[in-house]
């Protein structure tokens, strides 16, 4: 079965979720302990996608509010990328589509999703469907996840890997 590696950038603001979705993804655990990314944390996951096994290499960016250029020199060789938002802070949305317009500049329209992390919060949830069509994307598919429950976090992750494989 052949192996074919591929990177992927997980972007958004601080404190949306990336690291816990990557953990979600790769190990199965959640935890409540919030810890910041400083700078560039990488995981690899062996995904199988029909005949073909796909080495994936995740690269959890630091969170930023303020996307700073230098950051963009670790987008370099991504086959994909998942912007994460988290739906109880509507801002975060807004943030998203900044990162987006930079990291296109730099890497091209390639694969992407767009994650609405802490679908879990239902009582807390922010993003209605008019600040969505306002400020969403309506381009990239768009995924309401809970890396605490693991709603479809293993989906979006296979999701993006299909697609990827078909770019």
């Amino acid at each position: 079965m052949p192996v074919v590696q591929r990177k992927v950038c997980m972007l958004g603001a601080t404190a949306v979720g990336k690291t816990s979705l990557v953990r979600r993804f790769v190990e199965s655990m959640f935890s409540e302990k919030y810890q910041a990314t400083i700078g560039v944390k990488i995981d690899r996951k062996l995904v199988e996608m029909g005949d073909t096994t796909v080495s994936l290499l995740l690269w959890d960016l630091q969170g930023e509010d303020e996307f700073q250029s230098v950051r963009m020199s670790y987008l370099r060789g991504a086959s994909g990328l998942i912007y994460v938002a988290d739906g109880t802070r509507p801002e975060t949305l807004v943030t998203t589509k900044s990162i987006r317009a930079l990291a296109e500049e730099t890497v091209g329209d390639i694969p992407s999703l767009l994650l609405l992390n802490k679908s879990d919060l239902a009582g807390e949830w922010a993003l209605d469907d008019a600040f969505m069509s306002e400020h969403g994307p309506t381009d990239v598919p768009v995924v309401r996840t809970s890396a605490r429950t693991g709603d479809h976090v293993e989906d979006c992750f296979h999701h993006l890997v299909r697609r990827m494989l078909e770019a």
